[in-house]
């Protein structure tokens, strides 16, 4: 089995574009029909999404194109040794990512069999997941208004979720104290979710090195 086409794709998230403005993924085919896809992390990266989903092409057709899709240390290894001279960066780390994650989509069709067979094993049956807490949609004053926080919140308690998660504070992440208008901000944000989801679920708190201490 090989690995005949490598197509990239840069998908736009809608508003506010938590967790990057755009998510990059690709698709391999084998030369017998079988099509994987992975995800290339690559939020933060300082770069137009065409240059991306070009970088993500040129290694496709240079390392990737021609490789067995089983043989998925052995192509890791080409792309972490070969291309940037064992100094990989966020960049690569994040394509190499997307590659081998495909590859694992292509074995598990392959062989008819769930990944977590093939790294071994499944243990648990179920994992507890938290979820932050986003806009319900573009305009959403989730983030300004106290009681739409809270609102917001119940409504993903009554999706299933038992614990709920949000950064202090938003914008710069250059580490800084915070304002007692911030702190005051934050303690009438958490109180009202508090109010609104009562002992249904855990709140967890990011920071982000947004802070001196």
């Amino acid at each position: 089995m090989k690995i005949v086409e490598v197509v990239p794709y840069a998908v736009e998230t809608p508003p506010p574009h938590r967790g990057g403005k755009h998510w990059f993924f690709v698709k391999l085919t084998t030369d017998d029909g079988i099509v994987g896809y992975g995800e290339a992390y690559l939020m933060g990266v300082p770069l137009s999404p065409s240059a991306i989903v070009k970088m993500i092409e040129d290694i496709g057709e240079n390392y990737v194109a021609g490789s067995d899709p089983f043989q998925v240390e052995k192509l890791w290894r080409r792309l972490y040794h070969g291309v940037y001279a064992d100094h990989p960066d966020q960049v690569l780390m994040g394509i190499i990512s997307g590659f081998e994650i495909a590859c694992w989509d292509i074995i598990g069709k392959a062989l008819d069999q769930p990944i977590y067979n093939l790294l071994g094993g499944r243990y648990h049956d179920k994992l507890r997941s938290y979820t932050y807490i986003y806009p319900k949609h573009p305009g959403d004053p989730v983030f300004d208004d106290p009681e739409r926080f809270g609102e917001r919140a119940l409504e993903y308690v009554k999706e299933g979720f038992t614990a709920l998660k949000f950064d202090l504070i938003r914008g710069e992440l250059a580490p800084r104290q915070l304002s007692l208008e911030t702190l005051q901000k934050m303690e009438d944000f958490v109180r009202s979710m508090r109010e609104h989801v009562g002992t249904k679920c855990d709140i967890l708190v990011g920071t982000h090195g947004q802070m001196t201490t």
